[in-house]
């Protein structure tokens, strides 16, 4: 089951992955005289709506994965709908980060749940495969971070004059920046070394209209030493693309333990 966050343009609010999919976002985010999209967290009733659903569906256990509580207060909505439910066993884990950098999180612990672990299992071995977790996504531009205040205007105009290709990651769950190449190609090549630094598992491609992201991910792929067919390509969602932007691309990669 997955809980939409909230985008809104202008007046309307949408929830991701069912008023709006990724593809339409982008449609209106990159619209001439588009209004800059606003995200919020799903509300608790949200939340303990989906877990009663959840056990009325016959589960005995939920293992509940969410954004980064520091980047979000989709957590905390998390925590105070299971508190609504004491007598559920609710497990309510912190994924420390974005996108698929939980979202990797989720696809281990439902391989998991396929293999009869219980919910106390899953837990703990999502709890411990966290720091092999890593995402790392290089902007086209510094635009959208400012638009959104995560930066200043003085500092979005001086990485336009110097061609900046930030890349970002999450560390401790938050959004930091792991380095700053000068040029797209410098960016291109640094992503690489970030993202294959250990040995890869598995990875995600992920993308903001990104151009060549198959070839990108061949070539993950071929570097990490992992079957291209096993790398999946997605298109960044509602709730992370206003603050990256259009051309924004990476990968999150769950490392070897």
């Amino acid at each position: 089951t997955v809980i939409p966050l909230m985008v809104t343009f202008g007046s309307t609010e949408y929830r991701t992955g069912v008023d709006i999919d990724a593809e339409r976002f982008w449609e209106m985010m990159t619209a001439p005289s588009a209004p800059f999209p606003r995200t919020a967290a799903c509300s608790p009733g949200d939340f303990q709506a989906a877990f009663g659903r959840t056990f009325d569906g016959g589960a005995d256990e939920i293992v509940c994965i969410t954004v980064g509580g520091k980047l979000s207060a989709t957590l905390k909505s998390a925590q105070i709908a299971r508190d609504a439910m004491p007598d559920r066993p609710i497990h309510v884990v912190d994924g420390d980060s974005a996108s698929y950098g939980f979202g990797m999180l989720v696809l281990l612990a439902a391989d998991l749940a396929r293999t009869g672990a219980s919910a106390a299992e899953i837990v703990a071995e999502v709890e411990r495969r966290k720091p092999d977790c890593r995402l790392y996504v290089v902007l086209e531009t510094l635009e959208y971070l400012k638009r959104g205040g995560r930066i200043s205007g003085a500092k979005a105009a001086i990485g336009g004059i110097l061609s900046v290709k930030p890349i970002i990651t999450v560390e401790d769950g938050l959004v930091e920046t792991a380095d700053q190449p000068r040029t797209r190609g410098k960016a291109r090549e640094r992503l690489f070394e970030l993202l294959t630094a250990k040995p890869v598992e598995r990875a995600v491609v992920l993308h903001g209209q990104a151009s060549d992201v198959a070839a990108f991910a061949d070539e993950l792929a071929a570097r990490a030493g992992i079957a291209r067919s096993s790398v999946m390509i997605r298109l960044i969602g509602p709730a992370i693309g206003p603050h990256v932007g259009p051309g924004a691309y990476g990968a999150v990669v769950l490392r070897r333990a």
